[in-house]
């Protein structure tokens, strides 16, 4: 995920602090601060700190129930609304997403109730925001919040994961997923229209199901229109190219007299080096100038995938948007051509636009788990 820089890895699983959860700590301390001083700052601070452990063992929770099924979960982001597990496929059944999706708020039921056996459980309800209430309650109370919380039926809310699994055992995958997106861009609306009337926090939480939701039912329907295709399906084949040695210069004359955003830089063997975006291009003509080198601006990381792979592979190195593009080569490594998002979107509308597309995605209808 952009914008995120890793601390450690559990395990094969990365660790990721995205910005903006530093700066919601500032926030944190700065409010704290504000209403009592540097003690009740620290204390703030001491509080979130220990919430979002309990969010991380949450996504902890999903990773090992994904792992009993052969799921492997590249990275843990941790986000100011939460943490995001992400999960390198789809589990094939119903009953396996279903496992993983309850696993997480589990975990918050069974930190909340050890919790609750240390400091005893109350008579009555607790003021998460009470000082004079004890950290570890407030942490209990908070924990069961967040189990209840995750329950709701949108995504990417775990409940959202659940109701698809649920709807799959009838209606499969495909059916399923946009049933359950369009369940939660319904409860999004409804969060909206309540965070109206006074509550601005509810107002940022629909905006956030609503684009999770949508972002899910797309990226389901990328999956399933794309199962079964090679990347050479899919991928670009005519492009314009740029030598190592050329320069900004002679990139944008390729902008000028092409459609292309993302231009493969190409040694004379055949081989990828690297990819110069427009943006990039742009950058560089401002700051350093027409004659910079091209090596000195392109982007180096490009993965590589054969021609003859499966189009899902590609699609799961983009699938974080991090990425400009994907290098395809032959059998003997060369460059034969790329794959983009722009293209695979494309590629998308085409699929879904033909009168008999193929959307059942892994779970068809009649699955037993």
């Amino acid at each position: 995920m952009a914008w995120s820089f890793p601390i450690g890895v559990v395990r094969g699983t990365v660790l990721r602090v995205h910005v903006t959860f530093l700066l919601f700590l500032l926030w944190i301390g700065g409010a704290h601060y504000a209403q009592g001083g540097w003690d009740a700052a620290l204390e703030g601070i001491v509080f979130i700190v220990l919430l979002f452990a309990c969010v991380l063992l949450h996504e902890f929770g999903h990773v090992a129930a994904a792992s009993r099924y052969g799921v492997r979960t590249p990275d843990i982001t941790l986000l100011p609304i939460g943490g995001v597990a992400r999960l390198e496929s789809i589990p094939e059944q119903p009953a396996q997403e279903l496992v993983i999706a309850l696993a997480g708020p589990a975990v918050n039921v069974a930190i909340a109730a050890a919790l609750y056996l240390i400091v005893g459980f109350p008579a009555a309800g607790i003021e998460v925001q009470n000082a004079g209430v004890g950290m570890l309650e407030r942490l209990a109370a908070v924990n069961l919040f967040l189990a209840l919380f995750n329950l709701i039926p949108a995504f990417p809310m775990d409940g959202g994961r659940v109701l698809r699994a649920l709807l799959a055992y009838r209606m499969g995958y495909a059916r399923g997923t946009q049933a359950a997106a369009t369940v939660g861009q319904a409860v999004a609306f409804g969060l909206g229209l309540l965070g109206l009337f006074g509550n601005p926090i509810l107002l940022f939480i629909a905006l956030f199901v609503y684009l999770g939701a949508a972002s899910e039912a797309h990226a389901v329907q990328m999956r399933a229109v794309s199962r079964g295709m090679l990347v050479a399906d899919a991928m670009i084949t005519r492009f314009e190219t740029l030598d190592p040695t050329a320069h900004v210069a002679d990139a944008a004359d390729c902008l000028i007299r092409t459609t292309q955003r993302e231009f493969p830089v190409v040694d004379g063997g055949g081989t990828l080096r690297g990819v110069l975006t427009r943006d990039d291009m742009i950058r560089a003509l401002r700051d350093t100038g027409p004659e910079t080198p091209v090596i000195d601006v392109m982007r180096r990381e490009i993965p590589l995938v054969g021609e003859r792979q499966c189009l899902e592979d590609a699609l799961s190195l983009l699938r974080d948007g991090t990425l400009p593009a994907i290098g395809v080569v032959n059998a003997a490594g060369r460059l034969v051509g790329v794959v983009t998002p722009e293209n695979i979107g494309e590629m998308m509308m085409i699929q879904t636009a033909r009168p008999n597309p193929s959307t059942d995605g892994p779970w068809r209808r009649g699955t037993t788990p």
